[in-house]
């Protein structure tokens, strides 16, 4: 009898599933803030996505973190440059898309970029933020 043989090409990574997460989420991870460890966990092994305003806002949080003293300018450049480093995935939003669910939400068309963007892409969204938080659980369901 002949020797059974399988031969077989390696298994292809599936793709990793992503995850949707705004600028408190990401600050809060950078600069070691309350909930940094729960965002690490939840963003570990994941495909990091936001919409493009992300930087902006990033660079906003960092500025405004060198003006309430909270931070100084070598520390908040040295967080960029970690930020910078990051493989976030980036995506354009639909302006009325995004207007029409700011409206609805009540929410600014900031916050409601992220909303719309795990909308879109069928996917979670992480937040510090109350008020986008609660949005998205009443738009999107709770998920913990």
């Amino acid at each position: 009898m002949s020797s059974l043989i399988v031969a077989e090409p390696p298994a292809a990574y599936g793709e990793r599933p992503r995850l949707v997460v705004d600028a408190s989420v990401l600050a809060a991870t950078l600069f070691e803030e309350d909930g940094h460890d729960v965002a690490l966990s939840w963003m570990r092994g994941r495909t990091l996505c936001a919409p493009h305003l992300v930087d902006c806002e990033i660079a906003n949080i960092a500025l405004a973190k060198i003006q309430r003293k909270v931070t100084n300018v070598a520390s908040a450049v040295e967080v960029l440059k970690v930020y910078a480093a990051l493989d976030i995935e980036r995506h354009s939003v639909e302006p009325s898309a995004v207007f029409a669910l700011a409206m609805r939400a009540g929410l600014t068309a900031y916050d409601a970029s992220y909303l719309w963007l795990a909308e879109t892409l069928h996917t979670p969204l992480a937040t510090f933020d109350a008020r986008l938080g609660k949005a998205a659980v009443e738009y999107l369901g709770e998920r913990q």
